[in-house]
């Protein structure tokens, strides 16, 4: 599944990319020879009125229109007028700006829908504060609701984590504004330095020594897989766990502590099903995991309460409120994708954050299995990332013809092969370079 979320996702946002690009590239007049959705031997391919070839290919890693172009080999003379080369910078520019703009608009659509639509998570209320962390030391105490961040109003975890990640890297005055559980308010300063500068994957929250507040799991069975360890030993959903030999069981988490740690050797269970109590004796499979070792596994999973109406916010707009909304969050999102660049290249950031297919393929079906809306806003931030990384000045992406059309605007002719030439040869050794990190990332974390 995280495979096809994947490809779903890359799909949907090449499409929108390329598309953009066709779009502008019809309007000044040139030829599209073919629209392709990933790359090498197209499987399956059509062709419309105008002798566009429509296909899709194997690899889903990307996607391209092909033009009619000079460059590429002999054009016939009655179609010269619709070649790209033949077209001003001013709308060679254009045709190579359409692909980032157009993941721009899929971003704020997609945020005006959802804000429209109504968006809802966990309130910010702090669980559990680490002794010794900055949060302790700011006098943060458990209870405590955040509602703003540097002035900014913040009405979930989502809302926190996003205006914390922005200042990664710096030295930083964090002026939170609390709300106490008895109804009062107040503030809290945390001065943080360097702050999660090179950590590999930044948790601003742990960083701040904050844990959220999380339902209470106790150790109910839910749902037992047939043919596993808990189906053969007579467990039930609904049986609630309260000893294992002997020792009481407190919550979900201890009982699946218990479990891992039991592998092949049998427990003597106190069990309640129905108010009625039970002895039941369980022995654990052993289950290897990807690093060679050995845990326990019962094919059982927990019984999930429902989460109180009072621990969520759901934020609801109306279509205008929305637009501008829309705006703001992708607007938002391209500042905090070019200052992260821009902290990478000053070392403020660790490039460990870099991530390339593998990450976003995990994140994708991460965020898929979380419903719609969490898959859609990882649509738009996938949308905008593709969008800016495109426009930097870099020959082979969109942002390198771009410069070298606006040159040649400037100067009233091409720059000189050898000069186009060299920059081509930098581009591709810095997008490989770039590559080659974001792959050793992606398996490292692995």
């Amino acid at each position: 599944m995280t495979l096809l979320y994947f490809i779903i996702a890359i799909s949907i946002l090449v499409v929108i990319h390329e598309y953009g690009h066709f779009w502008v590239a019809r309007r000044c007049g040139v030829k599209v020879l073919r629209f392709s959705v990933g790359f090498g031997k197209p499987f399956w391919s059509f062709h419309d009125k105008q002798g566009t070839e429509f296909a899709i290919a194997p690899i889903p890693l990307g996607g391209y229109v092909k033009m009619l172009d000079e460059r590429e080999g002999p054009v016939p003379d009655h179609l010269l007028d619709q070649a790209f080369t033949r077209k001003s910078p001013l709308q060679r520019i254009a045709i190579a700006s359409a692909g980032p703009i157009a993941n721009f608009i899929f971003a704020f659509l997609a945020y005006w829908l959802l804000a429209v639509a109504g968006t809802t998570g966990m309130a910010p209320v702090v669980g559990s504060v680490e002794a010794g962390s900055p949060a302790a030391a700011a006098g943060i105490q458990p209870g405590d609701e955040i509602t703003a961040i540097n002035g900014e109003p913040v009405a979930t975890w989502q809302d926190v984590n996003w205006q914390l990640v922005g200042y990664i890297g710096e030295d930083v005055d964090l002026q939170l504004t609390l709300l106490t559980e008895a109804g009062g308010q107040r503030g809290a300063r945390i001065q943080v330095n360097d702050w999660l500068a090179q950590q590999e994957i930044p948790d601003p929250l742990r960083g701040l020594g904050i844990e959220q507040r999380y339902i209470e799991l106790p150790a109910v069975i839910g749902e037992v897989l047939p043919d596993g360890a808990a189906d053969r030993a007579g467990l039930k959903a609904g049986d609630h766990i309260l000893r294992s030999d002997g020792e009481s069981i407190a919550d979900w988490y201890q009982w699946v502590a218990i479990v891992r740690e039991a592998a092949g050797q049998t427990l003597a269970l106190d069990v309640e099903r129905n108010g009625v109590p039970l002895q039941i004796s369980l022995t654990p499979e052993r289950k290897e995991q990807d690093d060679g070792s050995i845990t326990g596994f019962v094919g059982a999973a927990v019984s999930m309460p429902e989460i109180p109406a009072s621990w969520l916010r759901t934020s609801h707009v109306g279509v205008l409120d929305g637009l501008w909304q829309g705006v703001v969050k992708t607007g938002d999102y391209i500042v905090f994708t070019l200052e992260s660049l821009w902290k990478m290249l000053l070392g403020d950031v660790s490039v460990k954050n870099l991530s390339g297919p593998i990450t976003i393929a995990k994140v994708a079906g991460a965020s898929a299995s979380g419903g719609l809306e969490s898959f859609i806003t990882f649509l738009a931030l996938l949308s905008v990332s593709l969008g800016v990384l495109n426009l930097l000045p870099v020959p082979m992406l969109d942002g390198g013809h771009i410069l070298f059309y606006s040159a040649e605007l400037i100067r009233g002719k091409p720059l000189p092969d050898q000069v186009q030439e060299m920059a081509v040869r930098i581009g591709m050794f810095l997008l490989l370079s770039l590559m080659l990190v974001a792959f050793y990332n992606d398996i490292s974390r692995l």
